[in-house]
């Protein structure tokens, strides 16, 4: 009962520290985070002395933390992804049809194959009114949009699947002057410009530019501004030494070796 009270008074605790705040909304996590430490340090002001008494009398934390995560077991769909708890979370594509070990924590999905470690997922959430969300990555699903491109037209995840509102509104802009076989490819093609070269911030910084100036994007003068492409860079041919070459390295060897075992002529001695 002292447990459940001390938790009910936190709770309205926050609430009111919320009404004061005028918006529940916050930047990050670690912000939300930092706000409840605050209102938590103030309440344990007041008990500090009790705390640093029952402190003293504490025993040392266990060796190994204990289990804060579920396991699960899934399968991945031919879609590329799979669903856990209303939320659909997508995983490289060559994991399709493989059985998955997830370790579900509050805030992350820890992803294994057998006792493969492969990928960690930040954890969605659904809906407040129990309509499924999406947690997507374009670079787990980019190969196979280049296979079939106009697939991005109608893809449920569609919005979840551009890493910056540039990309979202550059998708917009061309479906608003190009056709849509047009606009899907020349998107599809942007986005694996952003994952092949890395530079996904860099990119989208530049779409916005374009979307001020009232143009479209230019995938050429994209590319040879993000290069260097790897589909284009130089050969290296290494000139191997032909092996007969190293012979006279070992015959250079036994002479060095039979010059040190060679016996040096003794000196006369002096017999006067």
């Amino acid at each position: 009962g002292a447990i459940e009270s001390s938790h009910g008074h936190l709770k309205r605790a926050i609430a009111d520290a919320l009404l004061l705040r005028g918006t529940a909304d916050f930047d990050d996590l670690a912000a939300y985070r930092g706000f409840i430490d605050e209102i938590v340090s103030r309440r344990n002001a007041r008990i500090a002395k009790r705390i640093d008494h029952e402190r003293a009398t504490l025993q040392a934390l266990p060796d190994r933390r204990t289990s804060d995560y579920e396991e699960v077991i899934v399968r991945v769909t031919s879609s590329g992804g799979f669903t856990l708890r209303k939320v659909f979370y997508t995983v490289p594509s060559r994991l399709i049809g493989h059985q998955l070990r997830v370790r579900l924590y509050d805030d992350r999905l820890d992803v294994f194959v057998g006792g493969t470690h492969l990928v960690i997922l930040p954890r969605g959430r659904p809906y407040p009114n129990g309509k499924h969300d999406q947690v997507v990555d374009y670079r787990h699903v980019i190969h196979s949009l280049r296979r079939k491109p106009m697939a991005l037209l109608n893809l449920v995840y569609r919005d979840r699947l551009f890493p910056r509102d540039a990309y979202r509104k550059t998708f917009d802009r061309l479906r608003e002057r190009l056709p849509d076989k047009k606009a899907c490819r020349l998107m599809v093609d942007l986005l694996a410009l952003a994952h092949e070269r890395g530079c996904e911030a860099e990119l989208a910084g530049q779409l916005a530019a374009d979307l001020d100036a009232g143009q479209l994007p230019d995938l050429g003068r994209l590319r040879a501004q993000f290069a260097p492409d790897p589909a284009c860079m130089p050969q290296v041919v290494v000139q191997l030494a032909p092996l007969a070459s190293y012979e006279c390295l070992i015959g250079a060897g036994q002479i060095g070796d039979a010059a040190r075992t060679r016996p040096t002529p003794s000196t006369p001695r002096d017999t006067n």
